[in-house]
């Protein structure tokens, strides 16, 4: 067998095990899942392994599969640092970026930046997810994500904040005339409000004080969406009051079809970062998306 097929069935091997089927696999590598199920098993042949238990509901790896997939991952790893120190004397990126974003921040301000750099660069191809869950960056063959929160520590990892989410609370008029205006946090309790949904539990709203302290406080859950789109829809349709980010609903502030409401407890802001796994950040398609996007952030392009 051609050393070519046996890496083209490490590559099927190690993307339906980061992404848990063939189907999705086979979207990836822009194969057939007939193709990518054939090239796991041709692999599985060759080394007297069972790699996976499929079943009609899920695939999951076998101990053989799992410690195969850690020693591919290794071996990436490398093959990504020698790239990297290879072309670290390119000036311009190449190659496939792969990303993962949050939903509406990232359709709405990184993807626009990162489709111009491919503009100008047509070596650059891009895989493109959105997400708000934790992604194992190395585990997942993820070169960059951009989330919004605190970060959790992580010596595998390098961060660099773009910008902060500014929050503010907001509904429609229509909302705000049946329901009337709430004058102060406590009565926000009594009211119907669009919350964000994460993790299965809602998300609390983060109040700046009289003192200028920063709290957590939990809105009713009238209406829970895991999606800041879909957060924004209900809130224009007069579903509630929500808490939103201003670069979200400026637009509908300043048509009118959203008013703010208790403007003095705005204040609540969340970190926007980049982060990518320390031993890529040589390789030029990273160093200069990165690059881009702190550029954007200091010109204001992200708020």
């Amino acid at each position: 067998m051609r050393k070519t097929d046996n890496l083209g069935g490490i590559t099927a091997f190690v993307t339906t095990a980061q992404h848990g089927s063939f189907t999705a696999a086979a979207e990836l590598l822009g194969l057939t899942k007939s193709a990518v199920g054939k090239s796991v098993s041709r692999l599985e042949a060759r080394l007297g392994l069972t790699l996976f238990l499929r079943s009609t509901r899920r695939l999951s790896l076998t101990p053989d599969g799992e410690a195969f997939l850690s020693r591919c991952q290794q071996a990436i790893d490398i093959l990504e640092q020698a790239e990297a120190e290879l072309t670290a004397h390119v000036i311009h990126p190449a190659g496939r970026l792969r990303v993962d974003l949050p939903s509406a921040f990232g359709r709405q301000r990184i993807l626009p930046i990162l489709l111009a750099i491919t503009q100008r660069y047509p070596e650059l191809s891009l895989t493109v997810t959105f997400s708000e869950r934790f992604v194992d960056l190395i585990e997942e063959g993820i070169d960059l994500v951009v989330r919004i929160g605190e970060l959790a520590d992580s010596s595998g990892l390098v961060a660099r904040r773009l910008t902060t989410q500014k929050l503010v609370i907001c509904a429609a008029p229509a909302y705000l005339k049946a329901f009337g205006e709430p004058q102060c946090v406590d009565a926000l309790a009594r009211h119907r409000c669009v919350v964000g949904f994460r993790r299965n539990q809602p998300l609390s709203w983060l109040i700046k004080s009289a003192d200028g302290k920063i709290t957590r406080f939990t809105p009713p859950p009238t209406f829970e969406m895991a999606d800041g789109d879909a957060m924004l829809a209900a809130t224009l349709a007069g579903c509630g009051l929500s808490q939103l980010p201003r670069w979200l609903v400026a637009e509908s502030l300043a048509s009118g079809a959203l008013v703010e409401v208790l403007a003095e407890t705005a204040g609540g802001e969340m970190p926007i970062s980049a982060i990518w796994p320390k031993n890529r950040q040589m390789l030029p398609k990273i160093r200069y998306a990165v690059d881009e996007l702190i550029k954007a952030g200091l010109e204001g392009r992200l708020d």
